[in-house]
């Protein structure tokens, strides 16, 4: 009899765990869609790394300074929702970060940069609407 009881809570436990094992790793994968779902805040040190681990990224170099680089955050932050998992969006403050704009020659804010397989393929200066972005996107993802 007291075999059978313990052999039942073992069995119970072990279902127990599985079923925190499982929540756990949902958990962690809706935290992941979530950090998806927002532009990544690049800096010179991390911009190459983002690059380099996301097939299609899109990185807005912007000051806060600059009033059609405000215009333009919603729009990259809406994208980067909407796209959440299929392409990565970053964000590069040029005041803080200079190498990396004088690396790819940013001579004006806003300027958007299309990577695909960690190389530029394409660049969008100045604030645009965001059909004009999505129309780059979705000619990228085919």
């Amino acid at each position: 009899m007291a075999f059978e009881e313990d052999e039942e809570l073992r069995r119970l436990r072990e279902a127990k765990l599985r079923e925190l094992m499982r929540r756990l790793r949902e958990r962690e994968l809706a935290a992941k869609r979530a950090a998806k779902a927002r532009p990544v805040e690049l800096t010179d040190e991390t911009f190459e790394r983002f690059i380099r681990e996301n097939r299609l990224a899109v990185v807005d170099f912007w000051a806060p300074w600059c009033l059609p680089c405000r215009m333009l955050a919603p729009v990259i932050e809406e994208l980067a929702r909407d796209y959440a998992g299929k392409v990565a969006f970053g964000k590069l403050n040029v005041d803080e970060n200079p190498m990396t704009p004088t690396f790819y020659g940013i001579a004006g804010i806003p300027t958007l940069l299309f990577f695909k397989n960690g190389r530029l393929v394409d660049r969008i200066v100045g604030a645009v609407p965001r059909e004009v972005i999505e129309a780059r996107l979705k000619r990228l993802m085919r």
